[in-house]
């Protein structure tokens, strides 16, 4: 499963109630819960800010397949986007992982990744660790001082293909400007 080309939302439910039940990375006593929607932007609008709701894009390590050709391919630029807030003791995690079109095929359709257990863990752990932070005030060791909605760690890998990213057409992918 390590170089799973298949998008799987039961591993990230399961990571995320793992790392919060066993690992008791958020162990305040409010109830998390983690969902997805994927027409979501990085956009916050200033109603939703009053609600509450923050924006953290994290830039992963994933596995596509094409649905058509079913070519696959590796990319270092995989974004997943997270929006969450804390109403009293109610949690909320809603996430959108984005696609990359087949080079091969170019039919502008997006196929979602794969991950593997250990990227997923690790993009959850960052997150907990934004959630800490602006949702209890906890001191983020691993802040890199930057609370900007746009993906702010850079990858140095292959040419990105901006044409076939989901989130460079959007304009939130984690490549350089």
């Amino acid at each position: 499963m390590s170089r799973s080309t298949e998008w799987l939302p039961s591993l990230w439910i399961d990571t995320f109630d793992e790392l919060l039940n066993d690992d008791n990375e958020l162990d305040y006593g409010d109830q998390w819960s983690l969902n997805f929607n994927y027409t979501q932007t990085d956009q916050v609008t200033k109603e939703e800010r009053k609600r509450g709701w923050k924006v953290y894009c994290h830039c992963a390590y994933g596995n596509f397949q094409c649905g058509s050709c079913d070519k696959t391919w590796p990319s270092a630029r995989v974004i997943v986007l997270f929006r969450y807030r804390l109403r009293g003791d109610r949690g909320t995690v809603i996430m959108r992982p984005f696609g990359q079109a087949c080079r091969r095929c170019q039919d502008d359709e997006f196929d979602l990744p794969g991950f593997s257990k250990k990227e997923v863990e690790e993009a959850l752990l960052r997150l907990i660790r934004k959630i800490r932070k602006n949702c209890y005030g906890d001191e983020d060791d691993d802040d890199d001082g930057s609370d900007s909605s746009a993906c702010s760690t850079k990858v140095y890998t292959k040419p990105h293909e901006a044409t076939l990213c989901q989130a460079c057409i959007m304009g939130i992918c984690c490549q350089d400007d």
